[in-house]
């Protein structure tokens, strides 16, 4: 659990479990005509067990292949005729269900998808044509450089955790999928305990709840998955390097990573986002300005941090001619290293602070932001931890950054993807 000695803004949502178990978190916003209902699944790549890789994703799609009471393509047809718009991802720690549509069709709608994803009937019929959809877009990926440069540095970098393995699984894994086996991770994962409901926009609280209660009540009989195998946490020790060579690009990257605390060190992660936007971001921030303003070493360069649950991703991304690769790189880890021993100046860590907050401020507007940033910090933590980002950035000072930099971005320890054209 996050600490801190100051105090915590008001959290301006409600959060209600019902007693099925599944947790409601209701925003009304009656300055919108619009309503937005987000589902979070406790469902992502991290639950599959071997050797259902790729289930999880594949599931996605099925979801939306019907149910006894509710034909294939029914519920796609109905948003369409009413000008809503649905959508769906799966990631590592989640899979994500949405539905936007205006405040008068949320009681036709949501009741269709809360139909879909508590029983979906996964049919034989269908798994076969979806399969072929799932490998067009994964050879569609292969196709990508940057995708299959980025999946080899999650390889290298979380080796045996889930972490390390594309979401999408691979053509083999995919082959082996049954709808059987589909249907027993179905009724494993998307029960009421694992669901998080977020409904945002112009809707009583009174009117969510008697809706979300309405659609999500009638849950199968509960499946058991085998169990998914334990793994060590990742670790790197040392420099972890590879060289790609692939026929697809025209300029070299280079890619660092370094393994940084999840959610359970969520204070780490809020500084850690703050050293990713002080390396990287804008004409002044410190590789910017130097590699690419005033030395001309790269065309471009980018750092970025992904919390997630188990163990997060500090990365920095460069584009740069082959033959300045060693130098970039050195270069990166000078700059690391006068952190470590320089710490940040007050008008670089000023200026970092209000990026991250304005860019906290631009990101809540709408009622899809506000319900997408709940139901992601209530899958991977807890809701009301989202709306004390800003005031944690605030309160950063210059040592613990600092402090932290020591901590976790080693010059020492870091993996390197590094990719040439053939």
């Amino acid at each position: 659990m996050l600490k801190s000695s100051l105090t915590n803004p008001v959290f301006p949502a409600s959060v209600s479990r019902l007693d099925n178990g599944l947790t409601l978190i209701h925003q009304e916003i009656p300055s919108t005509p619009v309503v937005v209902a987000d589902i979070w699944v406790k469902a992502g790549t991290i639950h599959e067990p071997e050797p259902w890789f790729g289930m999880a994703h594949f599931l996605e799609h099925m979801i939306f292949k019907g149910t006894a009471t509710l034909d294939p393509g029914m519920f796609d047809h109905n948003i369409e005729n009413t000008g809503g718009v649905s959508n769906a991802a799966t990631s590592y720690d989640y899979a994500n269900y949405s539905l936007t549509t205006a405040a008068n069709y949320i009681e036709d709608t949501l009741p269709h998808l809360g139909e879909l994803l508590v029983n979906a009937a996964i049919p034989d019929s269908e798994f076969e044509r979806e399969r072929d959809v799932v490998l067009e877009e994964i050879r569609a990926c292969y196709d990508d450089p940057d995708w299959v440069g980025f999946q080899s540095l999650l390889q290298s970098v979380y080796q045996d955790h889930p972490y390390g393995r594309s979401i999408l699984g691979n053509e083999a894994e995919l082959m082996q999928h049954s709808p059987e086996a589909m249907r027993c991770f179905h009724r494993t994962h998307y029960q009421p305990e694992n669901m998080t409901v977020v409904v945002t926009g112009g809707i009583s609280q009174q009117l969510a709840w008697d809706l979300v209660n309405r659609s999500f009540s009638k849950f199968g009989k509960r499946g058991e998955c085998p169990p998914v195998t334990p793994v060590t946490k990742p670790m790197i020790n040392g420099v972890s390097r590879q060289e790609l060579y692939l026929p697809n690009i025209e300029q070299a990257r280079l890619l660092m990573a370094w393994l940084v605390p999840g959610v359970e060190q969520l204070r780490a992660a809020y500084g850690l986002d703050l050293l990713s936007v002080l390396l990287a971001e804008g004409r002044t921030s410190r590789l910017v300005r130097d590699l690419r303003e005033e030395l001309q070493l790269v065309q471009g360069i980018c750092s970025n941090f992904s919390l997630q649950r188990e163990a997060s991703l500090f990365t920095i991304t460069a584009w740069v001619e082959p033959e300045h690769l060693e130098t970039v790189e050195t270069l990166i880890l000078e700059h690391l290293h006068d952190i470590h021993n320089q710490g940040v100046t007050e008008q670089e860590l000023a200026r970092t602070r209000r990026l991250l907050c304005n860019e906290y401020a631009f990101s809540t507007e709408t009622p899809n932001q506000i319900s997408g940033m709940y139901g992601y910090y209530n899958t991977i933590a807890q809701a009301e931890l989202s709306v004390i980002y800003p005031q944690q950035i605030k309160s950063f000072t210059s040592q613990e950054l600092q402090t932290l930099a020591q901590q976790y971005l080693s010059v020492q320890d870091y993996a390197v993807t590094v990719m040439k054209p053939c």
